[in-house]
């Protein structure tokens, strides 16, 4: 066969919109993982979402580590030194290539800077209702629960802290400190004595 009956038989023989489709979405797929907003146009046409988005570093990387951490307040209204819910395990070669232990860390993140952005446009008594606060604070929960029990806790409250990592020369600055919390799960928002 030659190149050119070849060449035409790819775009007029037997399955061939089916190759037509695929390299035309290929194309499209290649191009719209460029950083420039001119292949933004691509995806902001797809409305069903068929090009997927590839971009190997993300668009906003985050420079920074959230550091959470609680006190709780017994019955007798006494209220605990901050302890820390060490979320970030260390590294291992294998993670390089699998790493699915890290979706709780990455979840907890994913939580914290939906709280934040909200936070931040509301205040903190509307980030309050949202589902992601909901989520945290279930999380916090569930953490005093398993490191002190409930029956002599009376309620907490939890702060997102933020890091900049490894370098030690930042000190750790408190975003977001939320108020006293029952241990119950619907219950109201506790009084500081």
């Amino acid at each position: 066969m030659t190149p050119g009956a070849l060449l035409k038989d790819t775009f007029t023989g037997p399955g061939s919109l089916a190759r037509v489709v695929g390299a035309g979405m290929l194309v499209v797929s290649v191009a719209a993982q460029h950083p420039h907003p001119a292949f933004d146009r691509i995806r902001s046409k797809d409305l069903f979402s068929f090009v997927p988005n590839w971009k190997f570093f993300a668009p906003n990387p985050a420079t920074h580590d959230f550091h959470y951490v609680y006190r709780t307040l017994d019955h007798a209204g006494e209220t605990s030194e901050w302890s820390e819910i060490d979320m970030i395990e260390p590294r291992k070669m294998s993670q390089a290539f699998w790493f699915a232990t890290r979706r709780p860390e990455k979840s907890v993140f994913d939580l914290c800077s939906s709280i934040l952005q909200h936070a931040a446009k509301t205040g903190a008594t509307e980030v309050q209702k949202t589902p992601a606060y909901r989520v945290l604070t279930e999380f916090i929960r569930k953490t005093v629960r398993d490191r002190q029990g409930e029956a002599e806790v009376k309620g907490f409250q939890f702060a997102v802290v933020r890091a900049a990592g490894h370098d030690t020369s930042e000190a750790p600055e408190p975003l977001f400190i939320s108020p006293y919390t029952s241990m119950h799960r619907a219950g109201p928002h506790l009084a500081m004595a």
